[in-house]
C-alpha cells in the first residue's frame, strides 16, 4: 500500500501543478490532504477545484478556516461552504503483521490545528498525544518542516509543503507512506517556476515579503 500526503499549498498554483505532474507518475494507492489550501497567494479557487475534481481526502488547515485578507476573500461563497466541512483528522486503520495500526492525519496535531509539532517536541508529550488519538502513525503539516521522526515503535511525520516551503530547499515537498512488512517514508522533492507564483504575488495587493520567502524558502 503506497499512500502520498500533501498539505500546505496556500493557493500557489504552479507549485501544485508540477505537484500534480510528479504524484501521476508514481504508483500510489491512496491520496489524502492535510489541508492549507489557501491563502499567500492567489489561486485558491483553482487548488480547491482540482482537489474536489480529483476526489482527495482533504482535512481542514488553519488557513482554510480564515475568511478575512485579500487572499482569504479571492475564495468563492461555494468554496468556503466546501472549506467549512471539511473535517479535522482522518484515521485510517490497517492490518500489518497481524497487527493492528492506526494511521491518524492531522493538520496541525491531533489536539489543535494551530498546533507546531516539531521534530524536537517533547518525546513524553508527543507519546501521551499519540496514545490519546490510538495513533501508531502520526502524519501532520503545518510547519512546512519535513521529518520523520521514530519513537520506540511510534511514526512522528511531517510531510513538508506543496507550496511554501520553510526548510531552506526551494522545491516543494510531499511524502509516500509505503505499509509492506514495515513502515517506510520517502519525501520527494519537485521543482516548480517559483518566479511565476513571486509574481503573481507582488502584482497582487498580498505583502511582497510573501515573494521573497517563496524565493528563500523560509
Amino acid at each position: 500500500m503506497r499512500i502520498a500526503l500533501f498539505s500546505d499549498i496556500h493557493a500557489n498554483l504552479p507549485a501544485f501543478d508540477a505537484f500534480l505532474a510528479d504524484l501521476d507518475t508514481r504508483r500510489v494507492d491512496a491520496v489524502y490532504c492535510l489541508g492549507d489550501m489557501i491563502g499567500y497567494n492567489i489561486w485558491p479557487n483553482e487548488i480547491i477545484a482540482e482537489i474536489r475534481k480529483r476526489g482527495i481526502a482533504t482535512l481542514a488547515g488553519n488557513h482554510d478556516q480564515k475568511v478575512k485578507g485579500y487572499a482569504y476573500e479571492l475564495v468563492t461563497e461555494e468554496n468556503r461552504a466546501y472549506l467549512n466541512t471539511l473535517p479535522a483528522h482522518i484515521k485510517l486503520e490497517y492490518q500489518l503483521n497481524n497487527d493492528h495500526l492506526n494511521i491518524v492525519l492531522a493538520h496541525g496535531s491531533t489536539r489543535s490545528i494551530n498546533e507546531y509539532v516539531l521534530e524536537d517536541a517533547d518525546e513524553g508529550y508527543v507519546l501521551d498525544m499519540m496514545a490519546e488519538a490510538e495513533a501508531n502513525v502520526l502524519c501532520v503539516g503545518h510547519s512546512h518542516l519535513p521529518y520523520h521522526r521514530i519513537i520506540g515503535d511510534k511514526h512522528v511525520i511531517n510531510i513538508g509543503s506543496v507550496g511554501k516551503p520553510k526548510d531552506g530547499n526551494r522545491n516543494g515537498c510531499y511524502a509516500l507512506l509505503t505499509i509492506e512488512d514495515s513502515i517506510q517514508v520517502e519525501f520527494i522533492r519537485f521543482a516548480y517556476d517559483i518566479e511565476k507564483a513571486a509574481t503573481a504575488i507582488l502584482q497582487s495587493p498580498l505583502p511582497d515579503e510573501l515573494a521573497d520567502r517563496l524565493r528563500k524558502a523560509y
